[in-house]
């Protein structure tokens, strides 16, 4: 049995034996009346995760979120991408952020870390065990997906999303839904991975564009590469047009009236 985070907490042996989170216990139907006695203590729990990550990532400086497949071995193509882009984010004078987990997550922070960026991973209390990867300098334990979610895209100021199963989508949804409504501004949200991504993009654009539940124009929303070079080069164009727009850090521009 190896050792289990739940949020700051460390869990060994026979203390580590419990399956269940605390998202499972949050967002499980209890008895009639039972969230009366439990849920409002809930509450100071979450604010302290949120003081805890705003805490620690105050400071952090210009980010930017790398997301990818937990299940990516080391021998495979996207763990050796993940790496270059982990890397050069962090030579262009990024910090990079991931999940805290294996697979691409670790890749990239491996890249950033081996730069010498500053390499973060925020990771979160799940019912099989997930230790924070060795290449992380600053990391954050979890509780709550909601809270992780925050930090995300809070802190970083676009996201890298490699191939992935269905937390990578989730993200990728998220981001894409943030920018639609523009709750953020000037957040580039590439795919890398053309042929990855191509049956996705696809049926957009052939189902969701064809039934008019999206707009064609939502497609552009995303930058779709292959070119490592390109995804920060990309990035890099939307921080610059940020700072000369006096929006250090991606916060959305004052509006009149």
């Amino acid at each position: 049995m190896k050792d289990k985070l739940t949020g700051p907490i460390l869990k060994r042996r026979s203390q580590a034996e419990d399956g269940s989170t605390t998202d499972q216990r949050l967002l499980d139907t209890a008895g009639a009346g039972e969230w009366v006695h439990t849920d409002p203590w809930r509450v100071l729990r979450i604010q302290a995760e949120f003081v805890e990550g705003f805490g620690a990532l105050a400071e952090l400086g210009p980010a930017i979120a790398v997301f990818g497949s937990a299940r990516t071995p080391v021998d495979h193509p996207s763990y050796a991408v993940a790496e270059r882009v982990g890397r050069q984010l962090a030579e262009a004078g990024f910090a990079v952020i991931t999940g805290g987990g294996p697979g691409t997550m670790e890749a990239a922070n491996k890249g950033a870390c081996e730069a010498g960026g500053t390499s973060v991973g925020l990771g979160i209390e799940l019912p099989f065990e997930q230790e924070l990867n060795e290449w992380v300098v600053i990391g954050i334990a979890f509780r709550y997906f909601f809270v992780r979610k925050t930090m995300f895209v809070k802190y970083a100021q676009a996201f890298v999303i490699l191939p992935g199963g269905f937390g990578t989508l989730d993200e990728l949804f998220e981001a894409l839904t943030l920018v639609q409504t523009t709750k953020v501004t000037r957040f580039p949200v590439i795919l890398f991975g053309s042929s990855y991504w191509a049956g996705l993009l696809d049926w957009i654009r052939t189902t969701m564009v064809a039934e008019g539940t999206v707009s064609p124009k939502d497609l552009d929303l995303v930058t779709v590469t292959d070119d490592v070079a390109e995804a920060v080069a990309v990035i890099a164009a939307a921080e610059a047009e940020r700072e000369a727009a006096g929006q250090p850090g991606g916060e959305p521009a004052p509006t009149e009236g």
